[in-house]
Order: structure tokens, then sequence, then C-alpha cells
């Protein structure tokens, strides 16, 4: 406990010297800077190669503090940060001038959460501020749910990586624009749309486009260096066997219709019945088939509702064009 303690203090000290920190969340691993240090942001951008014009989440320790980071928070903002926070969703508002435009992609608005990890909260004491910090790898890449990922991926170019073991939700938080009249979700991800619309009272609209630019909307995003195709459930073995036998090393996702089932593939992994459990694997089972030396991953989605809605939308930016890639 002490060890910890000392290293909560570490991390702390780093982001008051304009340093990076790693840390986790519940949701994925953070690069960390202090939200108020326009040049410790700036940095992040450099570390991930990340667009300057991609905005960042800003975390902060309670709901009670998010006035100290916003213009003006509608009453639909304190609800669902009363009923959801911590947790893994983040609230679009308008920022206060404490936040600078470094953190937001040069936009007027701002995005806020409280992680639910005892660990970034502890952080978050510590350092007495906001903690402006994207998912701790370089942008577009599978996004890291252990310290080691993060030091495989960065390296030295984090000053400092606080470890708090595996992320216990694996997926990232959802995105929710407030600031118009009506709330929308900007990015499926921890929370439900289910449990938000019952929190509300309401449907809310999952829009494919946005006037509001967050995180995660780049078409192709949360990827592994082998090159994803998506095809039906019932196709998934199929489409890899004849991959195979043209030589391509080839990875698959098995859903559980197909559990057990024979396949020709460099490698296979068991796609679990529990969304809950599949999320907090996915990013996991991508790197492993990188690892394993796969050029292609046949995968499937799975239906759209729960957290199937968050791990849909992650397969398919990892499906996305990269031509970059090639």
């Amino acid at each position: 406990m002490t060890e910890r303690i000392d290293d909560i203090e570490k991390a702390a000290g780093t982001l008051r010297a304009g340093g990076l920190v790693a840390f986790p969340t519940e949701t994925v691993y953070g690069l960390g800077a202090n939200a108020e240090d326009a040049a410790a942001v700036s940095r992040i951008f450099q570390v991930k190669g990340r667009p300057p014009s991609h905005p960042l989440i800003v975390h902060i320790g309670g709901a009670a503090q998010l006035d100290d980071w916003v213009e003006d928070v509608p009453e639909t903002a304190r609800l669902l940060a009363e009923r959801f926070w911590p947790g893994p969703l983040t609230l679009v508002l308008r920022r206060s001038r404490r936040v600078p435009y470094e953190a937001t992609g040069g936009l007027e608005t701002v995005a806020v959460r409280v992680p639910d990890h005892p660990v970034a909260l502890a952080l978050l004491a510590a350092f007495g501020g906001g903690v402006t910090a994207p998912s701790a790898n370089r942008f577009g890449n599978v996004s890291p749910t252990a310290a080691d990922h993060v030091r495989a991926e960065l390296g030295d170019a984090v000053d400092f990586v606080l470890d708090g073991g595996l992320c216990a939700v694996g997926v990232e938080s959802t995105i929710v624009d407030v600031t118009g009249e009506a709330p929308s979700i900007l990015r499926p991800g921890g929370v439900t749309r289910e449990d938000l619309e019952a929190a509300l009272g309401r449907p809310l609209a999952v829009p494919s486009t946005s006037g509001v630019r967050v995180p995660g909307q780049h078409p192709s995003h949360y990827a592994p260096r082998a090159r994803v195709v998506l095809v039906e459930p019932e196709r998934v073995v199929a489409e890899a066997e004849v991959a195979q036998r043209q030589g391509r090393r080839v990875g698959v996702f098995l859903p559980p219709s197909l559990a057990g089932a024979p396949v020709e593939a460099h490698a296979a992994v068991a796609v679990p019945g529990s969304m809950d459990a599949y999320a907090r694997g996915l990013y996991g089972f991508l790197r492993e088939l990188d690892q394993r030396g796969c050029e292609l991953i046949i995968a499937s989605l799975p239906r759209e509702e729960g957290l199937g809605l968050a791990i849909a939308n992650r397969l398919r930016r990892a499906a996305g064009p990269r031509p970059e890639r090639l």
C-alpha cells in the first residue's frame, strides 16, 4: 500500500512539473497531462502523433468540480453526472476559460468525465486539478488496457507509468453531447444507450456524423497492425479459410455461435458470449493476434445492443480505411 501511495505522489508531482503520466481508468489507460498546462497538453499530441484538432477528455475528481471546468451545466448534464459518475460516461459541455484551446482542439466545448478507478481517483485527489488524457497509445492504434501495453508502445516518451492492473470495462467511455436541446451519443462506450435512455426517460440519437468533434471519430481508429475484415457471423470460418489458403496469415474472431468449430487459420480467438467479457477482452484479443503474426483478422459484429453497440463501433473503426498502412 505504501508503494502505491508513493507511486501516486510521484505521478502527481510529474503532472505538476509539466510531465506526462500514463494512468489506469476503468475503461483504458490514459496519457495524462495537467489540463491547465497548454505546453504539457500539446506534448500529448506530439507523443501520440495525434492531430491537434482532435479534442481530449478532461478527467476530474468528482461531479462537484464540474462547474469549475465548464461555462454552464444544464439539468440534463447534472442528472447524468449524478447517475453515472464516477463511471465511463463523458459529457460534452461549454468550456470555461480555465480549459486551454489545446485541450479542446480549438473548440468552445470540452469533454469531461470522472473515472471509476481507485488509482485514477487517488491521482486526481493528490494532484488537485484536472488531468487531460486520451488513450495512452499511438494515434489510431489499439487502446491499452494494461500498463505493459503502454510501456511497449510509448516507452520513454511517457515520464511515469502508474500501474493499476487490468482495466475492468475495456472500451472507452460513452460520449454524450449535452450542449443542445436534445442530448445525443457521439461515441458509444462503457455506459449503454439503454441505461442512458432509462435515466433520462427519453430516446437518444446515435448520429453517424456530428458537428461536434470528439475523441474516437476518425474513420480508422482502435486498429491493430493486421487488416480487419468484417463479415456475417456464419461466414467467418469460410472467409478465414479462403484467405489462409491464399497464403495469408489469418486470425479469426470466432463468434459464440461457432464456439469450438474447427477452422483452418493461423490463429483463432473465441469471442465470449457475455458482452461485458467481450468488451473487457476486445483490445487484448486484437493485440494477441498482432503478436502472433497475423496479417489479416476476420471478425463479425455483435448485436448492437448494450455493450454490443460500443464493441461494434470499435470493430468498424478498426476495419476502417488505412491507406498509409496498406
